[in-house]
Order: C-alpha cells, then structure tokens, then sequence
C-alpha cells in the first residue's frame, strides 16, 4: 500500500471515530434528564456536544500517535472503507427523511408525538445506529489496533444501552403508535422482524 492512500485511509478511520463514537454519550446525556432538557433546550444541546465530543475527541487526541502505529492492510482498509461507506450512506439518507433538526434531537426536547416511518426507517427502527456501528467497525479494522478493539467492545455495548433507553423515551411520547410500529419493524437488522403484523399505523416522527 502506497504512504499516501495509507495515510488518507488512516485519516478517515480516524474522522470516523472522532465523528462516531461520541454519539453515544450525546443521546444519553439527552435521554438520562430529558424531562430536565425539555426547559433547556439550548443549554441542552451545548452541554451534550461538549459531554461527547469533548471527551472522546480530547482521548482520541492523547492517543493519537498509537493510532497511526500499526501498519494499514490493504484488504483490511478495503473493508473498512466499504463499512464506512454504509455509515455514511445511513446518515445522508436518514437525514434526507428527517432533517438535521430532528436527527439532532430536537424531537425529543419538543415532545414532538409525530412518527416518520418512510425511507430506511420503514426497514428498520434505528439506521443511524447501524451506520455508525458499521462506521465505527470500518475504522477499527482500518487502523487494527488492540486497544482500540479493546474500547470498541463497551462501546458497542453502550450503543446498544443508548439504543434501549431511546425506546423507552419514544414509547413514552408516541405510546401505541410506536409500539405498532416496533411490533412490525426490526430495531437494527432489517430481515429480522419482530411481527407480522403489519397494520399499525405509521403517521408521525421519528429518529435514529
């Protein structure tokens, strides 16, 4: 592998990270106090950012010469790539359905009781997290270091932690049309459905 497209395919692991693994931390510093935030909103949205990304960013950046150590395999960056490529086709394409305000958050904060069910979220209930679980995969595989295998594993862990207290707060603000909508569509894996009822209603909104 060339130095140069090592280096590129590095930077982007490395962006993907710094991009993915806060996200998190963000979505449960709203959730943990939503009620608390709801009367907040700013303030809400200044201390989440800082709690995620000034935390992971400011690690990533103490460890950043151990992530430019290990030296890049080819085959490996290939899927790597093709991983963050999934990752950024779930956040364009969710966004495009949402809205940046509503993939942000500003729903919750709102007690927004609309439910969008369209595009990826008629497949699945939470495509964000899938992308950014597959982004955050590509990376670690991009820069194939033990310790960062080490931190990925909890870290999936909490996604998944920050996956379950997100269905608790959207069944609470859309009661049953969200659990008609959960009853039919599959959290993260689109060809494993929970039901086959398929004739709840699915007007409102929604995200990741």
């Amino acid at each position: 592998m060339t130095s140069f497209f090592e280096k590129a395919v590095r930077l982007i692991g490395i962006a993907v990270l710094a991009f993915e693994m806060p996200v998190p931390i963000y979505w449960l510093t709203l959730h943990g106090w939503v009620s608390f935030w709801r009367s907040h909103i700013r303030a809400a949205f200044a201390v989440a950012v800082l709690a995620a990304w000034g935390l992971v960013d400011l690690l990533l950046y103490h460890f950043r010469l151990q992530l430019f150590r290990r030296e890049v395999s080819f085959g490996l960056a290939l899927a790597g790539l093709a991983l963050i490529g999934f990752d950024v086709f779930t956040f364009s394409t969710s966004e495009a359905v949402l809205g940046g305000r509503r993939l942000a958050g500003h729903a919750e904060l709102a007690g927004s009781r609309e439910l969008i069910a369209r595009g990826l979220y008629a497949r699945v209930r939470h495509p964000r997290y899938l992308g950014m679980m597959s982004g955050v995969l590509g990376a670690s595989l991009i820069i194939a270091l033990a310790r960062l295998w080490a931190v990925s594993i909890p870290w999936l862990v909490l996604a998944l932690l920050t996956i379950r207290a997100e269905e608790r707060e959207l069944h609470t603000r859309l009661g049953p049309v969200y659990a008609a909508y959960a009853e039919r569509v599959p959290a993260l894996l689109p060809f494993w459905r929970p039901s086959r009822n398929r004739h709840a209603s699915t007007r409102g909104e929604h995200r990741p």
